[in-house]
This record gives structure tokens, C-alpha cells and sequence, in this order.
């Protein structure tokens, strides 16, 4: 199966009794972030990842739903409906509006919203032959509980809804892929559709995962309310490469061992001044192996750069944060680029969207970080400076407002 997905399903219908008072007389998808209903960030997404058509699975409240979204047309797809009781689980809601669904379609939750690669997914889907493909967050950090055991193929052999078995990893956040013969599982009762038809799915082994390290979002509590509001607040980011990027590169197997080995390309200071100027974050992401190695302490690199922050001082201009890798070659860290788990930290910490966040580098490691982890690359070299392309990032900006302004005024 190769055919372009062209359906979102949204599963909308719940009571939302953990965002009381607020669905006492909203639905939960309606909630604000940032004075935005956050159905509206789902509806936009679904635009950009090439949907056609929503449907949207409604019980608690519809009309307030119905009546904010509309038809669709003001976000360039076609939206539509089907209305069940509030009591419905989502396997009755799913089995009800049948009729509607296409015979590959993509499901996901009203209350989730996490910026995954699509195309991944949807290649994963195909080469699998899976009947359902679901995204999984590693969950690395514990920010939940864990409900899946999955092989390194990708292939889920334990579903446990109730997250009480041992030896779990990840989790599921929607985002699915499915076959819609899989409906043909679900019992005439009333019904949870994963907890129905996902064990049936790992007996047949045709439910897999595509694995993301990206953070999500949610509106499921008050608790991830705040940062969701974070996530969803504009912001323009840069990861910098360090040596070789924005200092001399020292020779083969030599490190930076002392603040008087770092010694600026020319254009650098200027980049990170343009691009602080401009209200980019700009964020410092290098490998350090010295460290392990036993060539500098990390007290030194602390001292490398203090002297990197006091030059760019001088310059009336500064770093916002610094993360280095202190592992070995061959230490099999996730942090040492091309692994972009450096990436992935800074991203938890600053509630950031990759997928919008720049990396600029000057070796094949940094960009293979930067588009494991989702982000917009660029190579330097010595005809290509970190100067070219920060004044490349802010004229696009630039263009990028202009534009935004243009469509959005009547």
C-alpha cells in the first residue's frame, strides 16, 4: 500500500473531567492555549501534513466544535462529523462512523498534539504492511508511564493499557496509521478501540511503531497545560556546531585544551550577532570527547567557554545555552553527535518545535543530529560561512512574516 493518506480521524468525544471547571460548559479540545483553541493547532497540522479531509468524532458539547471549525474551507480541507452519545468509548465512536471512514485513514487524539516526521510514519506503515502504525514517545526522561514493549524492527509484542507489566518502553500518542478492516475487530458492545483491537494486532504481529524522541503536548491535564503553552509560543532557533563552525577546527584527534585554543572564524561573532539581533535563540551543540579522553576537565571546557561568552561580551552579543557531549567515540551515548540526543535535551528544555529550529554544522555528524532530530540544516565550509547562512535564516524569516502578514489580513 502506497496510495497518499488523505483522512484524518480525530477522536473528540470525551467529557474531560480531568480540565474541570472549564468542560463543565467547554469541550476539552476547545480548551485555549495561548487564546487558540487547541483543536485549531491539530486542524493546521493536519493541513500541512497533506490531509484533505478531518472527521471529527464528537459527543460532549459538538456544537461548540462544529460551530468554531466550521466546514473546514478557512484551513483549505474539508472538515466533517459524526455525532455519538457522551457514553461511547472511542471503539463504538470508530465502529459508528464507518460509513465515513476511508479504507486507510489516520487517527489520532484530540488532546495530543506532538511535531512527528509523517513521511516516516507513512513509509514505516508501507513497509510493514502493518495494519496499524502507531507513534511511540521512548519516553527517555519518564514524563509518563509506559505502555508498549517494542522489538528493534519495530514490531509491538506487548499492549498493556493499564501500564502495570514490567519491562515497558515507550508509549503511544496516537498519531496512527490504520487499515480500516482492523474496524471488523471490534465487538458489537461498547469498547475502548485499543484496548480491543491492539492486542489483536500484536497476536497477528501487524501492529508496529515508528519511535519519536520528541516531546509531546497535551491538553489531558492542567498539570501539561503550562507546557504546552510554552511549546506553542513563537520562538526562532539556531544550534551552532562549535569547532570548525563558529572557531578554528584543531587538528585531527586535538582538541580545544585551554580558552587560548579557541580562536574565532572570521564572521562568526557577526553571525551570532545578527541572529541575536533578530530574536533567534541561539544554542551551542558539541561533541567533546577530550573530556573522556583525558585531554581537558570539564572544569577547562567551563573555562574555554566563559572566554567564548566574555569575547561575544565585548561584542555587546552572547550564547543562550551550551550542550556538550564528554563521551568517548565508541562510549555508545545518545548525546554524541550524530546521535541527536543533545538535540532532544535542549528541546525538553526549552519547549521548543525542531521541526522549525535550525542547525548549522561543518561536518556530516552535525547534520545527521539535526535531521534525526527534525530540523532545518544547513553545512558550512569555507566558502559557505556561518555568516552566509545566518544572514540566509533572517532574510528567509523576514520573507516568512511578510508573507504570513499578507495572508492573514483581510
Amino acid at each position: 500500500m502506497n496510495k497518499r493518506v488523505t483522512q484524518a480521524v480525530i477522536l473528540a468525544g470525551g467529557l474531560g473531567t480531568r480540565l474541570k471547571p472549564f468542560t463543565n460548559i467547554n469541550p476539552k479540545p476547545m480548551y485555549p492555549i495561548n487564546n487558540v483553541p487547541f483543536i485549531d493547532y491539530l486542524i493546521r497540522q493536519m493541513k500541512n501534513f497533506g490531509m484533505e479531509e478531518v472527521l471529527l468524532l464528537l459527543g460532549y458539547l459538538p456544537e461548540k466544535i462544529m460551530d468554531y471549525l466550521g466546514d473546514g474551507s478557512r484551513y483549505g480541507l474539508t472538515i466533517n462529523y459524526n455525532i455519538t452519545p457522551v457514553d461511547y468509548d472511542t471503539g463504538m465512536r470508530i465502529k459508528h462512523a464507518a460509513p465515513q471512514i476511508a479504507d486507510t485513514f489516520f487517527l489520532l487524539y484530540c488532546d495530543n498534539y506532538c511535531p512527528i516526521n509523517y513521511l516516516k510514519l507513512f513509509s514505516d506503515f508501507c513497509n510493514n504492511k502493518a495494519k496499524i502504525q502507531i507513534t511511540v514517545y521512548s519516553n527517555r526522561d519518564n514524563y509518563t508511564k509506559n505502555n508498549l514493549h517494542i522489538t528493534d524492527d519495530g514490531l509491538v509484542t506487548t499492549y498493556d493499557k493499564k501500564r502495570i507489566r514490567s519491562n515497558l518502553q515507550g508509549v503511544d500518542i496516537g498519531y496512527a496509521l490504520v487499515d480500516k478492516s482492523v474496524i471488523s475487530l471490534l465487538p458489537e458492545e461498547n469498547c475502548n478501540f485499543e484496548e480491543e483491537v491492539y492486542p489483536q494486532l500484536v497476536a497477528q504481529n501487524k501492529l508496529f511503531a515508528t519511535m519519536t524522541e520528541h516531546q509531546y503536548y497535551s491538553v489531558g491535564s492542567f498539570e501539561r497545560i503550562k507546557f504546552t503553552e510554552e511549546f506553542f509560543k513563537p520562538k526562532r532557533v539556531v544550534f551552532l556546531d562549535r569547532d570548525g563552525t563558529i572557531n578554528k577546527r584543531p587538528a585531527r584527534a586535538c582538541y580545544i585544551e585551554k580558552p587560548e585554543d579557541f580562536v574565532w572564524l572570521a564572521g562568526a561573532i557577526e553571525a551570532i550577532n545578527i541572529l541575536k539581533k533578530n530574536g533567534f535563540l541561539v544554542i551551542i551543540i558539541t561533541n567533546q570527547p577530550g573530556i573522556a579522553r583525558g585531554n581537558l576537565t570539564e572544569e577547562m571546557l567551563h573555562c574555554i567557554h566563559e572566554k567564548m561568552r566574555a569575547d561575544l561580551l565585548k561584542e555587546r552579543t552572547e550564547i543562550d545555552d551550551i550542550f556538550y557531549c564528554p563521551h568517548n567515540w565508541d562510549d555508545g551515548c545518545f548525546c554524541r553527535k550524530p546521535n541527536p540526543g543533545m538535540i532532544f535535551e535542549a528541546q525538553k528544555k526549552y519547549s521548543l518545535n525542531l521541526s522549525e529550529c535550525y542547525l548549522i554544522g561543518d561536518d556530516e555528524r552535525d547534520i545527521a543530529a539535526g535531521e534525526a532530530a527534525g530540523c532545518i540544516c544547513r553545512m558550512v565550509d569555507e566558502k559557505y560561512t556561518v555568516l552566509d547562512v545566518a544572514k540566509e535564516i533572517v532574510s528567509l524569516e523576514k520573507k516568512e512574516k511578510i508573507h504570513d502578514y499578507f495572508k492573514d489580513t483581510p
